[in-house]
């Protein structure tokens, strides 16, 4: 070979190594420079938000041959779901109903990494007593920071890696919002510079990187009756970007730069029990309701400046409580407010089966055409979806109390009960 075809060759090589190191950057947006890989379980619901993930096919067994327990570490109470990066895991806690902290944990072996903590702590109404007086939204983790929703419409940026408190903002005082009766439920969502989130009596847009107000829009007042619940999920439809928002009166599609409201649709709800992540099929948006029944949604929009019309496609009884559903193919699978799991078929709304009731609020994750899902009562069951009949592999009972949302990266299921993370492998 000519020394002239070697240099070429050799520039070749380094203009595609390059191309692919400016690719991975750039449709990697949850790059962690803590792990130095791509963060594995970033958010509320996983990578996606959506409760679905692309990962090996799961064995059809939960049982200690093929799901083996890692480690096990104590912890306080918590409803907040597990953040996962290559080498740690995020978890909240509040302690003696008084402080709130956040932990690192070392991802193989559960030591204590470093923690974080302030004041923070609520009475949820006597109603709302059994599900305790604990921190509830799930982090955001995006480069090296750490988005927190403290219970007391506070949201604290830390960095990752040492636990530092990078900025505070207290939503309450800002805005002069009453203390929430149930807590800062919904989950931050980090897009690009800023992070949204459902807090201080709307929904607000913060500075990634100041914790500075942009605006807030889609005012309730907050209180009682007005915190949010529902989580917001960014979503395009007909071609309009927008980040669908749900507030316990209705659902909304807002501009992400402006706050402009594009369009809102009431959706009944007793006590304004509005509580899932919207979920987007195509250009519809599905959700359910705590005494409003289940319905699908057409939005139809030509561009942001244009009007959008909101359609109802159709409308069915069975009633979301607080469990987000799981769309595989043309159904959805969701838990309801009576405790069982249901099959809808996603064009007709039809009813294609229904289980026997099982506990109160369901999390869970698809792979393919399986679900893993994590009941409260602490039972890890694991279904092959298929719209013939409820088909339920294997059940296992993994922990006595478990409001979070469970967590799948690789081989590994993330498990954070009322009191304690652990971590199982499957074999």
């Amino acid at each position: 070979m000519s020394k002239a075809c070697s240099c070429f060759l050799r520039m070749t090589c380094m203009r595609i190594a390059h191309s692919l190191i400016a690719l991975a950057l750039v449709t990697a947006p949850f790059a962690s420079a803590v792990a130095g890989d791509v963060v594995a379980w970033p958010q509320w619901r996983g990578p996606e938000r959506t409760g679905k993930i692309e990962a090996a096919a799961w064995p059809d067994k939960l049982d200690g041959d093929h799901l083996q327990q890692v480690w096990r570490t104590e912890l306080g109470s918590s409803y907040s779901g597990p953040i996962v990066t290559g080498d740690r895991v995020f978890v909240t806690e509040t302690r003696d109903a008084k402080t709130e902290h956040v932990q690192a944990l070392d991802r193989k072996t559960g030591k204590h990494l470093w923690q974080a903590s302030w004041s923070g702590s609520i009475t949820v109404p006597f109603f709302a007593k059994a599900n305790g007086d604990w921190v509830r939204s799930t982090p955001a983790l995006e480069e090296d920071s750490l988005y927190v929703a403290g219970i007391r419409d506070v949201v604290i940026c830390l960095e990752a890696a040492t636990g530092k408190e990078r900025w505070r903002t207290d939503l309450m005082a800002k805005f002069n919002a009453p203390v929430p009766a149930f807590g800062f439920v919904a989950s931050p969502l980090v897009m690009g510079d800023y992070v949204y989130v459902q807090a201080g009596g709307g929904f607000v847009k913060l500075d990634k990187k100041t914790g500075n107000v942009v605006w807030r829009v889609l005012e309730d007042g907050g209180g009682m009756y007005g915190s949010a619940f529902s989580s917001p999920f960014p979503a395009t439809l007909n071609g309009v970007p927008q980040i669908l928002v749900q507030t316990r009166q209705k659902l909304a599609g807002v501009d992400s730069e402006s706050g402009k409201v594009l369009w809102s649709q009431s959706v009944k709800a007793d006590q304004g029990m509005n509580i899932l992540t919207p979920t987007v099929i195509g250009n519809r948006v599905f959700t359910s309701s705590y005494g409003g029944g289940s319905v699908l949604f057409e939005i139809s929009q030509a561009n942001s400046t244009d009007a959008a019309t909101v359609k109802e496609i159709w409308k069915t009884k069975p009633q979301a409580y607080m469990s987000s559903p799981i769309v595989i193919g043309s159904h959805i699978y969701m838990h309801l407010r009576n405790q069982r799991l249901t099959c809808l078929d996603v064009e007709t709304g039809k009813e294609l089966w229904t289980t026997a009731p099982y506990g109160k609020y369901w999390s869970m994750i698809a792979n393919g055409s399986k679900i893993l899902a994590l009941d409260e009562r602490g039972d890890l069951l694991l279904i092959n979806a298929t719209p013939d009949k409820f088909d339920l592999l294997d059940s296992r009972k993994v922990a006595e109390n478990s409001w979070a949302h469970v967590a799948v990266v690789g081989n590994e299921v993330f498990v954070r009960e009322l009191k304690a993370m652990t971590v199982y492998r499957w074999k």
